[in-house]
């Protein structure tokens, strides 16, 4: 344990910083998932813009690199277009 009012100080703060990175991880990982599941339905659209929004908020809140977000973008556009085509 920390004993430098400083240090104790920098504890609390990565621990809270954790809990908010496990929230967006969390929400980011869910939209991924929905996606996944409605991709090949109307609803496929919708749930691909939920996860663009998600991996945006992820990539602006330093959760994930932004090549991160921009990569796992462009792979659920493509399995979209797959869905659409199949």
């Amino acid at each position: 344990m920390a004993n430098i009012k400083s240090a104790k100080k920098r504890v609390l703060i990565a621990v809270k910083r954790t809990e908010r990175n496990k929230m967006v991880k969390s929400s980011l990982r869910t939209a991924v998932r929905k996606f996944t599941e409605t991709a090949g339905t109307e609803a496929g659209v919708t749930s691909l813009s939920a996860a663009f929004k998600a991996l945006d908020i992820a990539a602006t809140k330093g959760v994930i690199h932004k090549n991160t977000a921009a990569r796992k973008k462009a792979r659920l556009a493509k399995k979209l277009v797959a869905a659409a085509n199949a």
